[in-house]
Parts: structure tokens; C-alpha cells; sequence
């Protein structure tokens, strides 16, 4: 039960659906949902398991993922506040179990919603469908971008696509993330991203030492990204 206003009032602010949809409806789920806090690393889900619950995420991020029989992960999308996992929502109305991982990137803080209410509030709620039925829209179209740069993509493309997303969210050209780590994203391996980055760091594009990506050449990387 959500009954502390000023926590009710973050969650508003974060998920804007809940303020078109009915006052009945939000007191329902101010009443039967739960709020969570999980570390990072936490495993929320594993593939083959029962959804429990579907989070919503006020705060932190959350990372789904396959991880391939030769033990190689891909990120499928990530799950940031406002959000909620889409397979998880459509596991609980489908009872099928998680076909893939999904695990907190960062500490997440999450509006926890029982699988009975997910389901019932999908028939009564037109504001809790629009919203789940939009998620889904967005993460199918999430998807088939993966699908489509893993199938149609070179990797040194992929890879400089990647490092220049990452490099959005710093003031800096400089990239701190290992090369295992890009593996994950990528779904290669340590080795190949390791040759690929020699490679371009061979080419003036980049500089690349442990834990640590310099990017000196952004208008030829950006070129690169988009024409291949």
C-alpha cells in the first residue's frame, strides 16, 4: 500500500498516465501496489521462471537480456523510470514463463503490481491499457532495431554506433566502460571487440586503453555509424 502523499506524488510525476486515469483507479492501485528498493546486480528475473509481480520503475535502471548457449549475452532494452518491463507484463497475461534475464543495472526503486490487477486493470482501465499496449509498441520497436543491426550490421558499425550513444551522456569524448561490457551490449565477445577497437584506434579514430575509450575523430565516427 502506497499511503505516504508525498511518495503518491513522485509516482504521479513519474508515471503521467496515472493522473488521466479515474480517481478510483489510482486509489485501487495506491492501495494494492508496493513500493521496492533492489541493489544493483539484483536478478529480478531469470529465463524460464514465473513473473511474480510487474515493477514499475520510479527510480534506477533495469537491463533485459539473452544470454546465448556459448554463454554470450545481448542486451535487448533497458527499462528506465516511467517504464516497466513489457515481457514481464506480457508473461503475466499470457502465464508463459520469462524467455529471457532481466536484471537492476543500477539501484531501482520500484511500484510493484500483483499479476491478478495487471490482468483485471487491463479490462477495467483504459488508461492502464493505453500504457501498456504503448510500451509494447515502443520495446517491439526497440527490439527489431537489435535485430536488424545484429543481422544487417557490420560489428566495427554496431560498435562505433554504441560508443557514440554513449558518449551522448558525457561532456566529455572520453567513454568509461570495458570492453567486456561492450561485448555484452554487442553480443560478441571480449577478444573481437578487443581487435575492432585495435583496429580503429589503428585508424586515428579512437584511443583505447583499460576501462577507458577516447573518441578523436567524431565527424569520421559519425560518418562511419551512418553509412558504414
Amino acid at each position: 500500500m502506497i499511503s505516504d502523499p508525498q511518495q503518491r506524488d513522485q509516482i504521479l510525476d513519474v508515471f503521467p498516465f496515472l493522473r488521466a486515469a479515474s480517481p478510483d483507479f489510482r486509489e485501487a492501485l495506491f492501495d494494492t501496489a508496493t513500493s521496492m528498493r533492489l541493489p544493483a546486480g539484483h536478478l529480478i528475473c531469470q529465463d524460464g521462471s514465473q513473473c511474480a509481480a510487474l515493477p514499475l520503475v520510479i527510480a534506477g535502471t533495469g537491463r533485459v537480456y539473452k544470454l546465448g548457449e556459448n554463454g554470450r549475452e545481448i542486451t535487448l532494452y533497458r527499462i528506465e523510470p516511467g517504464e516497466s518491463c513489457v515481457v514481464t507484463a506480457s508473461c503475466i497475461l499470457s502465464d508463459r514463463p520469462f524467455p529471457a534475464f532481466a536484471e537492476c543495472e543500477t539501484e531501482v526503486e520500484a511500484l510493484v503490481v500483483r499479476p491478478n490487477d495487471v490482468r483485471r486493470w487491463m479490462a477495467d482501465s483504459a488508461p492502464w491499457r493505453a500504457y501498456i499496449f504503448g510500451l509494447i509498441a515502443e520495446r517491439l520497436q526497440e527490439v527489431f532495431g537489435v535485430l536488424d543491426a545484429v543481422l544487417f550490421q557490420r560489428l566495427d558499425q554496431r560498435l562505433i554506433a554504441r560508443l557514440l550513444s554513449l558518449r551522448t551522456a558525457s561532456p566529455t569524448r572520453e567513454i568509461r566502460m570495458t570492453h567486456q561490457a561492450l561485448a555484452v551490449e554487442l553480443g560478441s565477445s571480449r577478444e573481437v571487440i578487443s581487435r575492432v577497437l585495435k583496429g580503429l584506434e589503428g585508424q586515428g579514430l579512437l584511443r583505447a586503453t583499460r576501462g577507458l575509450i577516447e573518441l578523436l575523430d567524431i565527424p569520421e565516427l559519425e560518418r562511419r555509424a551512418r553509412d558504414g
